[in-house]
């Protein structure tokens, strides 16, 4: 049996309709003097107690015949069809939208249509549909969307699932887009064709002040930060609420000048490094006799002269820092653990106004990648035998690093290295050495930080004179493209952390408020 086209069935139903109508008249008992009087009906229809046909409306007619079984709708003037478009009409089993110009149609266009079987919206302009507008339809036997320009986005995608499950009859629907499915039959694509996860990076808690650094940390089993602020001088330590979910003060450590504080937990007791421009820069220890920091140590102030950043880790047990000296004339140097205290085990790199240290652990082996103002950053290597790093060679052409940040994808190692004037760049290690990979325009930017969200590798760069901005990894390309744009005025660091039922971004900023931004996870075929 041939298959109907568009527009045939408005034929049919404009033929059923007027045979009705006369139908009604012919069935008059002999003799009669009149017609028997019919329901109301609107003034652009014609209407039988069970049937009612209308043509050159603006809208949807109110005041239909209740009883009503049969509406035939075909070329009107209206161009959507709003909720509970068709109220009160419980008995009706056959509707034909068909030859309009109708654009959407609304979630409950059908709501309270319980006896619907049959239902056309053939050859009007719709190119979406609001999700699950059918599934109140009960008993629908027979639906028609053909002749409409149906994008198959995700938006539609709810339709497709429908169509797979539904008893009822559905001619071959075509898609109009986008393009990789141009011309394909609804009916024949998949679910897994949609990707339709996508997310999100909303601000979630403004800090009203300035910040240079933020470290979170886990103490006793709560969670900290650590935000170095030099315009209030000191570290100020935050604490997680887990009913509100929001940080909120906890205590403060003097520091005049702070530009890093650095948390350490080790052996069950918690340290913090505070690193200051002037003034020198301290070991903190906290006491819990008296629940409150206590400084215990300083930090040699001939070596340690213009502090701009800490790493801390450890190596086979032991716990060690680094600190990455600025200045002309100090050294950046590596600090490790003995009994009470943190104490000077190997200068490294001196003289060269080093902006940043990332520690890197790769086939077992640590690590640390030093970056310069004066040369590209340089590579070295732990040796377990002298318990040195030496050093074994440097990230080659690139030069004038503000800060490096590593991150791992699949097996892959890659650099994220940070210019303020320049472009800043992703290398990858190639075995022997790494190699450029991506160059991305970066006037102004003073921190670029890689991190992994759920299998989604994100990076954000951010600037002094332009917005920040959040790249996602894109694996077929290899490479970083563009996701979204976050409005941080001059951002110091960025630092992701993982929660229990959200994940978190800390965002200092250097002049304006640091701010806390929770990702989130959006599904666009809902």
């Amino acid at each position: 049996m041939a298959e109907l086209q568009p527009g045939k069935v408005m034929q049919r139903g404009q033929v059923l309709a007027f045979l009705l109508i006369s139908l009604a008249y012919l069935w008059l008992p002999a003799g009669s003097k009149r017609a028997p009087k019919l329901p109301p009906c609107p003034q652009s229809c014609s209407c039988t107690r069970d049937t009612a046909f209308c043509i050159d409306s603006k809208a949807v007619p109110r005041n239909l015949p209740t009883e009503v079984i049969s509406l035939l709708l075909n070329s009107n003037k209206f161009m959507l069809i709003g909720d509970d478009a068709f109220t009160g009409l419980s008995h009706l089993q056959y509707l034909f939208i068909e030859n309009n110009d109708i654009r959407s149609l609304s979630k409950f266009t059908f709501r309270g249509l319980k006896s619907l079987t049959h239902l056309s919206l053939a050859n009007n302009n719709l190119q979406t549909l609001p999700r699950d507008i059918f599934t109140s339809l009960d008993i629908l036997s027979d639906l028609d969307l053909r002749g409409n320009a149906l994008i198959c986005d995700c938006k539609i995608k709810w339709l497709v699932e429908w169509v797979e499950r539904t008893n009822a009859t559905v001619p071959a629907t075509f898609c109009s887009s986008p393009v990789r499915f141009q011309g394909q039959k609804i009916r024949d694509l998949a679910l897994k064709d949609f990707d339709c996860i996508t997310t999100d990076f909303v601000v979630h808690q403004v800090l009203p002040f300035q910040s240079v650094s933020a470290e979170p940390f886990v103490y006793s089993s709560d969670l900290y930060v650590a935000l170095a602020q030099p315009s209030a001088s000191s570290c100020t330590i935050l604490k997680w609420d887990y009913v509100e979910r929001k940080l909120r003060d906890f205590d403060r450590i003097p520091a005049h000048s702070a530009v890093y504080c650095k948390p350490i937990v080790a052996q069950s007791q918690l340290y913090v490094v505070v690193a200051q421009l002037f003034g020198g820069s301290y070991i903190y220890r906290w006491d819990t006799n008296v629940d409150k920091f206590i400084k215990i140590q300083d930090m040699d102030s001939r070596k340690i002269r213009k502090p701009n950043d800490i790493e801390a880790f450890q190596i086979d047990g032991d716990w060690y820092f680094v600190i990455a000296d600025s200045s002309k004339a100090g050294s950046t140097s590596l600090y490790r653990w003995n009994q009470n205290g943190f104490y000077s085990h190997q200068a490294l790199h001196p003289w060269h106004r080093d902006t940043d240290v990332e520690y890197v652990e790769n086939e077992g082996k640590p690590w640390l990648i030093i970056s310069s103002s004066s040369q590209a950053p340089v590579i070295y290597q732990w040796s377990r035998a002298q318990k040195q790093f030496l050093q074994q060679g440097e990230v080659a052409e690139v030069m004038d690093v503000q800060l490096v940040k590593h991150f791992k994808f699949k097996k892959d190692n890659y650099l994220c290295l940070s210019r303020y004037i320049g472009d800043s760049k992703v290398v990858k290690w190639e075995g022997q050495r790494f190699t450029e990979l991506q160059t991305l325009p970066s006037r102004g930017s003073m921190v670029m930080q890689p991190f992994l969200v759920s299998q989604r590798q994100y990076m954000v760069l951010g600037s002094d004179f332009s917005f920040t901005h959040v790249y996602l990894w894109d694996e077929e390309k290899q490479k970083f493209v563009k996701f979204q744009e976050l409005s941080i005025q001059a951002p110091r660091a960025f630092h992701y952390v993982p929660l229990e039922d959200m994940d978190v971004l800390l965002a200092p900023s250097f002049k304006s408020s640091t701010l806390v931004y929770r990702h989130v996870v959006v599904d666009l075929s809902l």
